[in-house]
């Protein structure tokens, strides 16, 4: 076995992609365990890093002569310099995970003579974060009938080390801008979504490898539009649900002349709906655009302020809200829960002393997300709540948008169950994604009779259980891993029954389209 490792690090030095591919074959093949294929590779990638980082730093000399300064000024060689130490560790990280980009970073870190060990502790990170996704994905892929070994990741290992009570201590040394940004990275949920999905993105190639097709995803749900997987129309998909269970719904859009207060307000008088009512994007992310509108003058500033289609519902007075993730293979005459997300929207009490500004600030979670709340409630962030009295942050039931997410499963009984299995099946070529309900009683909840349907989310739904903070990073893992093989596991077996995946090309532009205009959805609730 010492042998097999040291000739997995001689080979990384030759080619890193090769070495990893080979150490996930002899994994799926059993001949080594994953911790020392990983453990080797990992060694070598990172002997090999230090070495351009020294390859570079030995070619320093190269900055001193008169031959580079006419072509590039000290100012400017300066200026780089400063810039990569200052974010020394998102390029360095990010470079491993872009490719084409490694080689000369690496080697340009040590030409500016970014110190040995900021750079090798950075290094040492991005190789531990990338090496075990290539070598498990190459696992899988060489072992279509195998589990992936989840991923451990060198970041959690880091805070695990630490402990949060530890970092909380030093970081309070800090600027206050600094201090939460170092214990947003002690918790995952806080993660931003290119490291925390790294190892899900890794987990999606290495399926549609296995089914030999990545477009098969949107044939999960051959109803929805692209399977939902992004670019929906929620307008479109509530259409489709029992109306008895569904908070109704009309659609503003300048392509029909309908983007206009005037016919909102008649909209609302037509089906006796009232103030206050919920407005956002038809098609959106995220929670991004959801606000509570509680009066004529703000819908008209809201419909003056947003040029794409918008959704315009009464508003259910809960003060209950769940995600209910629901899957149904099309062989099966029924379906099951995977997962129910019990959502808590973010609240302080006021004292009345102090302004919601300094509650926000003292309260032991919502301070991580100061920025956000004060930013939606700026022209409050003043006012002095009195005694006892409750202030709501959020509305939206989103994690991005401030709302704790805690697991549900204590919420899970036979009778809704059976009733969420009942409206899933009378929606047509629905069989996997995430129903967003309101409901006014737990009991009622729990048996399935107290079910009131926001919005309903497809292909690229999220498990968002996963989100509960006393929940584990490989757990959330774990849950996502398996939510995604449900859905490939399903658009194949519609695949099977005659469906058609959407064409590569068309998911492509969906893709660029729904990341170029996400800055669009900037209206915040």
């Amino acid at each position: 076995m010492l042998l097999l490792a040291a000739t997995l690090i001689v080979a990384t030095l030759v080619s890193e992609d090769a070495a990893c591919l080979a150490a996930g074959a002899l994994i799926a093949r059993g001949g080594v365990s994953a911790p020392l294929a990983i453990g080797a590779c990992s060694f070598g990638i990172f002997a090999g890093d230090m070495g351009l980082w020294a390859l570079g730093r030995a070619g320093g000399r190269i900055l001193a002569s008169r031959w580079f300064h006419r072509r590039i000024p000290a100012k400017r060689l300066d200026e780089a310099r400063l810039w990569l130490d200052r974010h020394s560790g998102r390029a360095i990280v990010l470079s491993r995970f872009t490719p084409g980009a490694r080689l000369p970073m690496y080697v340009v870190a040590g030409l500016l003579r970014i110190s040995p060990l900021r750079f090798g502790a950075w290094t040492l990170c991005a190789s531990l974060l990338w090496t075990p996704i290539v070598i498990l994905a190459a696992a899988q892929a060489a072992d279509a009938a195998g589990q992936l070994v989840v991923p451990v990741l060198a970041v959690a290992a880091v805070a695990a080390l630490l402990g949060r009570p530890v970092v909380k201590r030093i970081s309070k040394l800090l600027p206050p801008q600094l201090h939460v940004r170092l214990l947003r990275l002690t918790r995952w949920e806080f993660w931003p979504g290119w490291l925390f999905y790294a190892p899900v993105a890794a987990w999606v190639a290495a399926l549609a490898v296995r089914y030999r097709s990545l477009t098969i995803l949107t044939a999960c749900n051959p109803g929805i539009e692209d399977g939902g997987f992004v670019g929906e129309s929620k307008f479109e998909i509530l259409q489709r649900l029992p109306r008895e269970v569904t908070i109704p719904a009309v659609r503003l859009s300048h392509r029909t002349g309908t983007h206009e207060p005037e016919f909102a307000r008649a909209a609302m008088r037509r089906n006796g709906w009232s103030w206050p009512m919920v407005i956002k994007p038809d098609v959106g992310q995220r929670g991004t655009g959801v606000r509570l509108i509680r009066d004529a003058t703000q819908l008209a500033q809201y419909l003056a302020a947003s040029s794409g289609d918008l959704l315009l519902q009464p508003c259910h007075a809960g003060p209950y809200e769940a995600g209910i993730f629901y899957y149904r293979f099309p062989d099966q005459p029924h379906g099951r829960i995977f997962s129910i997300t019990d959502k808590q929207f973010p609240v302080i009490t006021g004292d009345g002393r102090s302004t919601i500004a300094e509650l926000v600030a003292a309260h032991p979670r919502h301070y991580l997300q100061a920025a956000l709340f004060l930013r939606r409630h700026y022209a409050l962030r003043e006012r002095v709540l009195a005694e006892g009295e409750r202030f709501q942050l959020a509305f939206a039931g989103n994690h991005a948008q401030g709302t704790l997410f805690r697991d549900g499963r204590h919420l899970l009984t036979p009778a809704l169950e059976r009733r969420v299995d009942d409206i899933a099946r009378q929606i047509p070529g629905f069989f996997i994604g995430r129903f967003d309900v309101r409901y006014r009683s737990v009991e009622g909840f729990k048996a399935g009779k107290d079910l009131a349907i926001v919005e309903l989310n497809g292909a690229t739904a999220e498990s968002t259980n996963i989100y509960d903070p006393d929940g584990s990073l490989l757990d959330a893992y774990r849950t996502l891993f398996r939510q995604w093989s449900l859905v490939f596991a399903i658009g194949a077996a519609n695949r099977r029954r005659g469906a058609v995946p959407t064409p590569a090309s068309r998911l492509v532009r969906l893709a660029v389209s729904h990341l170029t205009s996400k800055a669009a959805l900037a209206i915040s609730d």
